[in-house]
């Protein structure tokens, strides 16, 4: 599985974060953030969406500062499905019932405890399919 991540210039220190954790548990990671010069977050956003949608089974993340911003330039894109998460019920939640293939946090909203919860919750969920199926696809392409 590869992983995108992508920040803007609030979430330098957890993007960071959540790199080194996502490395550490063998997963490749490619780096498409800002280092910390002030950047539009849209533009971060498109680049990692058009990584995700390229590269079949592949997932990303998406940091700012509140991880609104984000969510909603890469809800832009058919095919992306982005969960604005703060906690492990969400982030699991968004895989389990909603397929999402980008996960968006906000650096000024949560610690790096609950980022790891949230990462550990992601990852280990998987899409259920059943009743979610038609809802998922209600999704895509629809407007």
């Amino acid at each position: 599985m590869k992983y995108f991540i992508a920040n803007d210039h609030a979430a330098v220190a957890t993007k960071k974060f959540i790199k080194e954790f996502l490395e550490s548990k063998g997963f490749e990671v490619e780096d498409l953030g800002c280092d910390g010069e002030r950047v539009d977050y849209p533009d971060y956003a498109q680049s990692l969406c058009r990584k995700v949608l390229e590269n079949k089974d592949s997932k990303g993340v998406l940091i700012c500062g509140s991880g609104i911003g984000m969510s909603i330039a890469a809800n832009r894109f058919t095919g992306i499905r982005a969960a604005l998460c703060h906690d492990a019920y969400t982030a699991k939640a968004a895989r389990e019932h909603n397929d999402a293939n980008v996960l968006c946090l906000g650096e000024r909203a949560v610690g790096f405890g609950v980022v790891e919860s949230m990462l550990e919750a992601w990852l280990s969920a998987s899409f259920e399919g059943g009743r979610h199926s038609a809802r998922v696809e209600k999704l895509g392409g629809c407007c």
